[in-house]
């Protein structure tokens, strides 16, 4: 489980004033030295990322965050940073320096939980600083609260558990990336292009995480190149699906036989970690754009760009040589992604394989509810090619 990927791990963030003790926490919860602790304030700049194994629950992502109360042009930085991670957050612990009890702070950060439909656990830290009648005040008034010293580890144990019990509640294992489309024993093949784009000497994540779930089901895989498709096709007798790299959807498409089914890496994704249909009324709606518009191009992992990078070179081409039209790209990587979508007309996000589901979630939530169109790269290209119904047959 250590090694499990961190877009796998549920994520708990701890958020809070500057010293209010959430690196303190943090370390002790890891038993380890891991965020720097200081008394100055707004020691923490970036976010602090600890994979660990929570017993029994599993797998986790802790994530401490800057002070939600830093000042200056940095700190507004720091903050937003700091805000932005409740986007992809699972649980959230929100501590309080039970000396700092500051009430306006904590309904300000309740209401961006609820924003992102984030459970959370108020905790109160530094409790060897007080007396313990002062300790009986403050949970007689926050009786959901756990009460703590990172410093002395007092009742550490007493919020894993809590953190263990509020997992159970919110864990999702999530729908399968093939599992659930083909059967035991049945035939997939993963066409996987490999050009300047390919790292060298291994596949990439979306590959290796659907030949993963392959063999979890029992399915049996195959791994070729678009230049040997068409051989291996014959060679394989039935095959349930074929999996493509998304770029190469069109020439891909024209080799496999019609009664086999075919859809992309990323569009396995969009419907494991977002909502295909939302995907693909957002493609639906590239025939309404109007000439100029501004499209912003989200996608999760940063690299050197190319003549063939999928999203800043490939997308923009085929979509203008579609509609006939020439638009405004706008391009955001990592986990940069703008909640004022006011001057975007479509939105057009990556696979995803980067970050967790409920990341995706999110940022569909903050399209939807300003009423921007929203598609991903697989569904896209699918679109594009003319081939966007037989690449979700499988699907429905």
């Amino acid at each position: 489980m250590n090694k499990s990927p961190n877009t796998n791990r549920i994520t708990i963030s701890i958020f809070g004033k500057r010293n209010a003790g959430k690196s303190s926490l943090l370390n002790a919860l890891a038993d380890q030295d891991i965020s720097i602790v200081s008394s100055i304030p707004g020691t923490t700049t970036d976010p602090v990322k600890k994979a660990m194994e929570l017993h029994p629950a599993g797998p986790v992502l802790f994530i401490d965050t800057a002070g939600i109360d830093d000042e200056g042009v940095l700190g507004t930085l720091r903050v937003n940073r700091s805000l932005e991670v409740t986007r992809r957050t699972h649980l959230a612990i929100y501590v309080m320096d039970i000396e700092d009890i500051d009430e306006e702070a904590l309904m300000n950060m309740k209401n961006i939980f609820k924003k992102y439909n984030t459970p959370y656990i108020l905790v109160f830290n530094k409790i060897d600083r007080v007396s313990n009648g002062y300790i009986k005040e403050v949970k007689d008034r926050y009786q959901e609260a756990v009460f703590v010293s990172s410093l002395k580890k007092t009742n550490i144990e007493v919020l894993k558990d809590v953190l263990i019990k509020k997992i159970e509640h919110i864990k999702e294992e999530g729908l399968p990336l093939v599992g659930d489309l083909v059967p035991y024993n049945g035939k997939v093949m993963l066409v996987v292009s490999i050009d300047e784009e390919a790292p060298k000497g291994r596949l990439i994540l979306p590959q290796v995480q659907v030949l993963r779930d392959c063999l979890d089901h029992g399915i049996m895989c195959y791994v070729v190149r678009d230049e040997e498709l068409g051989a291996a096709i014959k060679d394989s007798g039935h095959i349930d699906l074929v999996i493509t790299d998304s770029k190469i959807f069109k020439k891909v498409d024209k080799i496999v036989p019609e009664h086999i089914n075919l859809t992309s890496f990323s569009i396995l994704f969009a419907r494991q970690k977002g909502e295909l249909d939302e995907f693909i009324r957002g493609a639906n709606a590239i025939a309404s754009l109007a000439e100029e518009a501004n499209i912003l191009i989200a996608e999760n992992c940063t690299h050197n760009t190319s003549h063939v990078d999928i999203g800043r070179v490939i997308i923009p081409r085929l979509l203008e040589n579609k509609t006939g039209k020439k638009f405004k790209f706008h391009f955001q990587t990592g986990y940069d992604f703008t909640e004022d979508l006011s001057k975007y007309s479509l939105v057009i996000h990556c696979g995803g394989c980067m970050v967790n589901r409920k990341e995706i979630e999110s940022r569909i939530k903050i399209c939807r509810e300003q009423n921007i169109p929203i598609t991903n790269y697989g569904i896209l290209l699918a679109y594009l090619n003319n081939i966007l119904d037989r690449a979700t047959r499988i699907f429905y």
